[in-house]
């Protein structure tokens, strides 16, 4: 068993394909209409046959609550894999990225967490070794 999909519950799917893409650079793997709203996948240019991340729409009633529970707590909703937080933390600074927790060594890994413009906290992290 393997993981292939994981979601990120957004507040504007067009705004959060441009964020995801044009921001912390993934690419657009899928795009269809599904009435409303599109079901979007994104997945890292290293591994373009690799894990999908589906850019939900957070309509169902349970979705804002919890996503706001989760900022208030400071809590990130999911995690990306950098090779240099440091690095990354730059490069989306200069961006003009939020962050809610800069670049921090936390023994065996480092991890720094952004807000991605959504509705959520997201933390990129590094693990040493």
């Amino acid at each position: 068993m393997r993981v292939n999909m994981a979601s990120v519950l957004v507040d504007d799917q067009t705004k959060a394909l441009r964020f995801y893409t044009d921001v912390l650079g993934f690419k657009e793997k899928t795009n269809v209409p599904l009435g409303e709203h599109r079901w979007i996948t994104v997945v890292s240019p290293a591994e373009p046959d690799g894990v999908e991340l589906v850019l939900e729409p957070d309509e169902h009633p349970a979705a804002k609550p919890f996503k706001a529970a989760l900022v208030a707590d400071g809590i990130p909703y999911t995690s990306f894999a950098v090779d240099d937080v440091q690095a990354e933390y730059e490069r989306l600074r200069g961006l003009g990225v939020t962050f809610t927790q800069e670049p921090t060594d936390m023994g065996p890994v480092t991890t720094a967490v952004l807000d991605d413009t959504c509705g959520n906290l997201i933390q990129i992290a590094h693990l040493a070794g």
